[in-house]
């Protein structure tokens, strides 16, 4: 068995150096918001039951945590988006693996200099620091998204709210993940699709990378690659199997396989089933952002007697309802058809969002 190792410190060199640390050392790490509220942090370190917690001044205690499986790198909470976070364990030859085939896959001209612009507590902000412990690539701290290419960056990781809002034009390229992409992107700019149970970003372009595996069952998308994790902390990793094979990972995401492009519809568990129709949140969610007036939204389904579901707009706008819901009806039945209208709105003050960004549908 080995240590878990909680490194409570914020992103920045000594969150890098304790990383390689554990690697040396055959432990597994976990990474920890050090601006966490009491309260929030009790709760993690319930969820990931570390044996050790190293804080920014590299003093280390030890915890009432259970260990991990020897050949375990790391735990990740999951975005926790529909409810409480799950921790993932991603063995070291996972992680390797995910570090290797980004960065292969990532090359443009020269060596890669990251800027690290995502918290590292997710996958996706992680991975930005594995591809310099475990690959060759370089990182830069305390820069800004739109100042670091002149200090030496060439790489950054961003979401879709940072691509908006700075100019990311200097770099090499621009790797977009956190949530569905905007219908047009610049040449410089990759998509990426994973969870943190895939160990990063295995799309990117709705291609997968060297050695992953997708197929398409029932609508639900299902994985199999090297950088899969091995398991969850409380309970072991689902499998399914198809006609030709088994150990195949369900992602619990919808999506159509086309010519060997994937389309990700978005969560099944977020479908709405309004009159024995589907409806991708997702999918109203893109339409609608371009809307005038609407500042942020979402799309959920409410309990209806006689629809199942009715298709609500949860939406932050100074504007009228009725004339944003007569709005939202025209755009879904232009697009999708009539049973994709929304049948009401909500105007709230705020959407609640994730600490990556992604809608708390939970909370909603």
């Amino acid at each position: 068995m080995a240590n878990l190792v909680a490194l409570e410190m914020p992103i920045g060199v000594s969150l890098v150096d304790f990383i390689k640390t554990c690697a040396d050392n055959h432990e597994a790490f976990t990474v920890l918001d050090p601006n966490l509220s009491p309260q929030r942090r009790s709760e993690l370190l319930d969820t990931l039951r570390p044996t050790d917690l190293i804080d920014a001044t590299g003093h280390r205690q030890k915890l009432e945590g259970d260990p991990v499986v020897d050949g375990d790198g790391a735990v990740v909470l999951t975005s926790g988006s529909a409810g409480r976070p799950k921790a993932a364990i991603l063995t070291w030859d996972a992680l390797q693996a995910s570090a290797t085939l980004t960065t292969q896959a990532l090359a443009r001209d020269g060596e890669q200099c990251w800027l690290a612009a995502i918290p590292p507590m997710h996958i996706g902000g992680l991975a930005v620091l594995l591809r310099s412990v475990l690959a060759d690539a370089s990182l830069l701290f305390d820069a800004s998204i739109e100042s670091a290419p002149a200090l030496g960056a060439t790489h950054v990781a961003v979401v879709r709210t940072q691509l908006h809002r700075y100019d990311t034009s200097h770099y090499q390229c621009v790797l977009l993940g956190g949530g569905p992409p905007p219908p047009s992107v610049p040449d410089n700019v990759t998509t990426t699709w994973g969870m943190t149970e895939t160990g990063s970003g295995v799309l990117y372009d709705r291609q997968p990378l060297k050695g992953v595996e997708l197929a398409v069952v029932n609508g639900e998308l299902l994985i199999k690659s090297p950088t899969l994790f091995r398991a969850y902390r409380d309970r072991p990793r689902p499998e399914v199997s198809t006609p030709d094979s088994d150990g195949w990972f369900p992602t619990g995401d919808g999506a159509t396989l086309i010519d060997g492009q994937l389309q990700v519809h978005g969560r099944l568990a977020n479908v709405i089933n309004s009159g024995g129709e589907k409806v991708w949140p997702e999918d109203l969610e893109e339409l609608f952002r371009a809307i005038e007036g609407i500042t942020d939204l979402a799309v959920v389904g409410r309990d209806d007697v006689e629809w199942g579901q009715r298709v609500t707009v949860v939406a932050v706008s100074d504007r009228e309802a009725s004339e944003l819901l007569n709005r939202c009806r025209a755009l879904a039945r232009e697009r999708f058809g009539p049973w994709a209208q929304p049948k009401a709105i909500e105007l709230v003050s705020a959407i609640p969002r994730t600490s990556n960004g992604k809608i708390a549908r939970g909370l909603l």
